[in-house]
């Protein structure tokens, strides 16, 4: 499941748990794209609970939405992400390292207050 929501004119929250489908990966990241337009200096929560890996066809579908996706990056500043998981966090910070133009940083679960503090600055 992955639920998309624009809290503000500059901030998008995006909720991941459990494993996508190709359909529900289409309508998430059509969702995801839609809503991101207008947005400018964004800043974004992304919270991985119950993480499994998506199926092939939803795989296929994010790789057809790719040039789409790394605009999209283009509109954030700011990405935290929560997760219980260190293999994500760490490949969220990786990502941070690797990515130009967003600073990625990870958060365990527990730690959303710290979180929303660091997105807020």
């Amino acid at each position: 499941m992955l639920i998309i929501v624009k809290v503000s004119a500059s901030r998008m929250d995006i909720e991941l748990s459990g494993k996508l489908d190709a359909d529900s990966m289409r309508e998430a990241l059509d969702e995801l794209i839609e809503q991101s337009e207008g947005i400018e200096h964004g800043r974004m929560l992304y919270r991985i609970s119950d993480f499994s890996w998506p199926t092939l066809g939803a795989i296929g579908v994010e790789m057809t939405r790719l040039p789409k996706l790394f605009g999209l990056l283009g509109k954030f500043d700011k990405c935290a992400v929560l997760s219980d998981s260190a293999w994500l966090r760490n490949a969220a910070a990786i990502e941070g390292a690797l990515i130009p133009g967003i600073e990625i940083r990870s958060f365990e679960m527990n730690e959303a207050d710290s979180a929303e503090k660091w997105l807020a600055q």
